[in-house]
Formats: structure tokens, C-alpha cells, sequence
């Protein structure tokens, strides 16, 4: 699946550079620019798997799954509570709403993202990683 997306990425971008359809020079710069995006991919993969300490390949899969999963749970459970409590775009001005949106789905992203990574065997990476982020917010002391 990720060949064939960065295939795809490849193909789009070369077709941004030309202006005229040159088969063989759209081929060419598309295979280049794919060999460019597989080894920058790749030198991410490495970097990520020193910096979180990850010791097989699957698991850093499965994080970037829970981190996929995750983003679209909290928009998807967001909107039902924002409708229960009440807050639309009718009764609060536009910047308002936005705010209070986005600081729910914040809230329940935090939350699912400790519980999807359970799902996935990832709860000590995850909770560690949710325990970074909430000494930078600045709650330090409920985290300790």
C-alpha cells in the first residue's frame, strides 16, 4: 500500500514539473522523484525507530496506524458531543465555535489515543508518549 502511494505522490508531482505530455520524460522524472520519496521515507523510518526506541518494523507500523486511527476517531466522536452539549455554529460566533471544536476533539484524541494503542500493544509507548505531552501543556504534577 505505501509503494503504491508514494508511486502515486510520484507520478502527481511529476506531472506538476510538466507542462507538455512526454511519456518517456514523465516515466523518467516520475521514477526519479519516487527513488527520492522512498529514501526519504526510509531515512524517516530510521530516525523514528532510534528516537522511540522501536525494535521491529511492525510496531512502528502499528503506531502510525493508531496515530491514523486515532485522528479520525476524535473528529468522529467530537461532532456527537458538540451537538449533545448543545454548541452549533447558530449560537456561538464562528471563532468560538472553531475553538470550542477543536479543544473537545483535542480532549477525546488524548483519550482514545492511550486506548486504540492498547488495542494495538502499543499502551507503554503510547502512555509514555500522552505523558510528554501533558508535562508540555503544563500538567506536570497530575502526571507524576
Amino acid at each position: 500500500m505505501g509503494i503504491v502511494g508514494l508511486g502515486y505522490s510520484a507520478f502527481r508531482l511529476s506531472s506538476l514539473f510538466l507542462k507538455e505530455q512526454h511519456i518517456a520524460l514523465n516515466i523518467a522524472l516520475t521514477a526519479g522523484i519516487f527513488f527520492l520519496l522512498l529514501k526519504f521515507v526510509l531515512f524517516i523510518f530510521k530516525k523514528l525507530e532510534s528516537k522511540w526506541d522501536i525494535k521491529y518494523r511492525w510496531e512502528l507500523i502499528s503506531i502510525f496506524l493508531v496515530f491514523a486511527i486515532t485522528g479520525s476517531s476524535s473528529v468522529f466522536i467530537g461532532k456527537p458531543i458538540i451537538k449533545f452539549i448543545g454548541i452549533t455554529k447558530d449560537n456561538l460566533p464562528a471563532f468560538a465555535y472553531w475553538i470550542l471544536y477543536i479543544l473537545i476533539g483535542f480532549i477525546f484524541y488524548q483519550i482514545l489515543l492511550v486506548a486504540i494503542g492498547w488495542l494495538f500493544g502499543q499502551y507503554h509507548f503510547f502512555w509514555n508518549f500522552e505523558k510528554k505531552m501533558l508535562k508540555r501543556l503544563g500538567f506536570k504534577k497530575f502526571v507524576e
